[in-house]
């Protein structure tokens, strides 16, 4: 029986890489990639440098695949996502039937925590419902960039016996949750402030984990113009970014 194991590898120092997942990694005969494109190579580079340092017991293989172009800025997002979800299945089955032996272990190497915004698993579960290709799977957890962004900033996530919001810049378009306390946003490929309270305190960091890393923080009202500035020009360096905010109420 063909296994895949979801390995989640930090994110972005590959010292965040935990002793579970090197042990992972050192049962697998294939490591499946998605190439993004030259802008992200790095994010592949990355995968590989992770793979070279730490398995260490066996020998193994990369497969590479382009991932399905999707629309960043759609009308209808569900849809959009839900096509490019069943996009990217079709084309892990084919990867997992195509390359990887009847006894053989794969592994998706993925950015920060696989249970948190990432849409490997959703993936993995429509192919298992699809019964086309049988395989057994199991996931390991990683360091996400909430975590790598409360180390950097050296804060505690919570206050105490207080909540954490998690979500998305798309779902604080139009203001925070109300009594908000501390917010986490992820995914916000469009970044705005100038609709929220100036006396939030943000924690901002991008890059996390890694030699690029930025981070800034401070009162919003003071701040937000030059995280603004910061972003843009790190994304015109790089030609992408990855970046992570909180925000906490006064």
């Amino acid at each position: 029986m063909r296994t895949i194991r979801v390995i989640g590898i930090g994110a972005g120092n590959p010292e965040h890489v935990t002793v579970q997942a090197i042990r992972a990694l050192n049962t697998v005969d294939v490591v499946f990639v998605l190439d993004k494109g030259g802008e992200k190579a790095s994010l592949v580079a990355l995968r590989h440098a992770i793979c070279e340092r730490y398995i260490t017991e066996r020998p193994y293989r990369f497969v590479e695949a382009r991932d399905p172009e999707r629309d960043r800025n759609p009308s209808d997002y569900g849809a959009t996502v839900e096509a490019w979800h069943a996009a990217r299945a079709i084309l892990y089955e084919a990867m997992i039937e195509g390359e990887l032996g009847p006894d053989e272990c794969g592994a998706f190497l993925v950015w920060g925590d696989p249970a948190l915004y990432d849409s490997t698993l959703r993936i993995i579960e429509r192919i298992v419902a699809r019964a086309r290709v049988p395989f057994t799977y199991d996931v390991i957890p990683g360091i996400s960039s909430v975590q790598a962004l409360a180390a950097s900033h050296r804060i505690a996530l919570n206050r105490i016996g207080a909540p954490i919001h998690i979500t998305t810049g798309r779902q604080i378009a139009d203001g925070l949750p109300p009594d908000a306390d501390t917010t986490v946003v992820m995914l916000d490929g469009h970044p705005r402030f100038d609709h929220l309270d100036p006396d939030l305190t943000i924690y901002w960091g991008a890059y996390l984990g890694t030699p690029d890393e930025i981070v800034l923080s401070g009162r919003l009202g003071d701040v937000a113009e030059a995280i603004g500035r910061t972003r843009t020009e790190a994304r015109a360096r790089h030609g992408w970014i990855m970046d992570t905010y909180l925000l906490r109420a006064p």
